[in-house]
């Protein structure tokens, strides 16, 4: 098949979105563009949330600027084309084009850095977990992908529909 033309990458604050939420959510079955997401499950959602260790987290305004920033400077450095990036209070979403590297590691390292920069600014405690553990990696194979992934990135992020303040 080639190589991808880019990543969907998406990732959610720690306690916020969680596996099976009415808001939708994927694993390895449900990861593909365009394709269902997880089916919603009430007692599955209870189930993590009496598992979690900690508060839910929430990026604030000004911590939404800096994890913006964050991944942009990081993309830029590594060399990575960033076609479009959405970050909300309790997830974000990037289109990252294909950079010879495992989507898994491009999440890694945005999460990694975006950590630090909000502890460094006092924006996360040091035993407050910042992200869920993994995160979403739909790859784009075809151009024609790009465009709906982009827009549903920049312009799909409607504020009632994700809880987002």
């Amino acid at each position: 098949m080639g190589e991808p033309k880019a990543f969907l990458l998406t990732w959610t604050c720690y306690g916020t979105w969680l596996w099976g939420d009415e808001r939708g959510s994927v694993d390895e079955g449900h990861n593909e563009w365009a394709t269902p997401l997880l089916a919603t499950d009430a007692h599955r959602v209870a189930a993590l949330q009496r598992r979690m260790t900690h508060l839910p987290y929430r990026l604030s305004k000004a911590a939404r600027q800096i994890v913006k920033a964050t991944i942009e400077n990081h993309c830029r450095l590594r060399g990575w084309d960033l076609l479009g990036v959405n970050v909300r209070s309790n997830h974000v979403h990037a289109v990252i084009g294909f950079a010879g590297i495992a989507p898994e590691v491009m999440v890694g390292e945005c999460k990694a850095w975006s950590t630090r920069s909000l502890r460094t600014r006092g924006l996360a405690a040091a035993n407050q977990p910042v992200w869920t553990k993994h995160g979403s990696m739909r790859y784009l194979w075809k151009e024609r992908e790009l465009e709906p992934a982009l827009r549903y990135v920049l312009e799909g992020q409607d504020a009632d529909r994700f809880g987002d303040r």
